[in-house]
């Protein structure tokens, strides 16, 4: 009965996946505007609402060490006030509108997104260019985020999983900004002042590092029209060096980082270097991750560790790929006299794809479910909005969406090894476990 169950659920989760490919077709409009602006736009008139996404280069990757946090405040401070108008009326007039505006930071770059239905289509632009181009950044303001984003992070510093992600990140990129939180640390939050958030704008906050990605109930004229209107004052006028990047030391050897609190599970994250999104291995990759341990319940991993040896609830590999590096990681949560147990195990199935090529079966259930789950990517305006913007980021092409089903599809077993010998370490790999470490006695052959 529970297998039976359980097949139920995979198959509730597969169902909203069997869209026809000829679905997936987005028709994007491009165009660079003269100050450098990219704009990417698709009509979607079945409702009437308007989604807008920001995409800005400027992130963790334009910070010094020293002033961790400086993107991430930045783009929290945006909502805050502008020139002219306060905090309040900003969320004021969203808020009769019925719309919403947000602002935020990724590991590569800013979002800004606004939803806002058709008819007050002109207020929500005006209000959306406004937080972009003039920003108040007001001491009293930002002493009330700083606080905020402070209390936030020693509040996280309670959950083992936080603290393990954390702590691998750190361990593995080292200075590489990849390492670091986005939000910084207490040191450097402090560090941060408004100067800061106002050269950090000035020199990031650019036209020609913009792409601004409009989805729904609005034509194409319409939307260049009020781009010329709100927007038209956006210049490129950069009043710094950009900030460089510091090389990526990869680790040679074997490191374990152990941290002692007092729970009742370990966590578990054991894990490399992987790649970054721009490497065509991703694919092969993203075929081999679904049968290690990206599956859920058809996973190597999920069969063996959870099913069979009942050693977690969930156990899952995932490769995070970002603009310049990622990496591999598979994480689990179990009981801490079971972890060295847990480790044993994942090292040995780790193993395992590295020496056995994959069955037939296994390369076609992954192709299959990667396939079928892509258009749920692209299912509402919100989610084509910022996948629009992405793509472009990404430098992937206007036809993606169509071209994914062919970059899976021509995956071979053959490939599939060949990623699973190049990304995967079942030796010199990076380990944290949190956890009651009395108990979790971590075997030395880990560490």
């Amino acid at each position: 009965m529970k297998n039976f169950l359980r097949t139920l659920i995979l198959l509730s989760l597969l169902v909203p996946t069997l869209v026809p490919t000829a679905s997936w077709a987005l028709d994007v409009r491009r165009e660079v505007l003269d100050n450098g602006l990219t704009l990417l736009y698709s009509n979607r008139s079945n409702l009437p609402v308007v989604k807008v996404t920001v995409l800005i280069r400027a992130s963790k990757m334009n910070e010094t060490d020293q002033k961790a946090g400086l993107a991430n405040i930045t783009a929290a401070m945006l909502t805050e006030g502008t020139r002219s108008r306060t905090s309040e009326q900003i969320s004021g007039e969203i808020e009769f509108m019925g719309a919403s505006l947000d602002a935020g930071i990724e590991a590569d770059y800013t979002i800004v997104a606004l939803s806002v239905l058709q008819k007050d289509v002109d207020k929500g632009f005006e209000i959306l260019s406004d937080v972009i181009l003039n920003p108040a950044f007001a001491e009293s303001e930002l002493k009330h985020k700083k606080a905020l984003i402070k209390g936030s992070l020693k509040q996280s510093e309670e959950d083992p999983g936080y603290v393990a992600q954390k702590t691998f990140i750190r361990d593995l990129y080292g200075d590489f900004p990849y390492g670091r939180l986005n939000e910084g640390n207490s040191v450097t939050i402090d560090a941060i002042k408004k100067e800061d958030l106002v050269k950090f704008h000035d020199d990031y906050y650019l036209p020609s590092s913009s792409i601004i990605s409009i989805v729904g109930s609005i034509s194409y004229d319409e939307a260049l029209n009020l781009i010329k209107k709100y927007m038209s004052e956006w210049k490129n006028v950069q009043t710094g060096t950009a900030q460089s990047l510091p090389s990526l030391k990869h680790r040679t050897k074997r490191h374990a980082a152990l941290i002692d609190m007092d729970i009742t599970q370990a966590n578990v994250i054991l894990g490399n270097y992987g790649i970054s999104r721009g490497d065509p291995d991703f694919y092969p990759l993203s075929v081999m991750n679904y049968i290690l341990g990206g599956g859920g319940f058809s996973s190597r991993m999920d069969m063996i560790i959870r099913d069979k040896m009942g050693l977690a609830y969930d156990v899952h590999t995932h490769f995070a790929s970002y603009k310049h590096a990622g990496d591999f990681t598979a994480v689990i949560q179990t009981k801490n006299e079971m972890a060295n147990t847990a480790i044993r195990e994942m090292l040995k199935q780790i193993k395992k794809m590295k020496q056995d090529k994959v069955t037939d079966q296994e390369l076609q259930g992954a192709k299959d479910f990667l396939i079928g789950s892509f258009p749920r990517r692209i299912d509402t305006m919100d989610k084509i909005s910022n996948f629009m913007a992405q793509v472009e980021f990404l430098g992937l092409g206007l036809d993606y969406e169509q071209k994914y089903k062919d970059y899976i599809n021509a995956v071979t077993t053959q490939d599939v090894h060949r990623v699973a010998n190049k990304y995967l370490d079942d030796v010199n790999y990076q380990l944290v476990v949190v956890g009651k470490l009395k108990k979790v006695k971590l075997a030395k052959r880990f560490k």
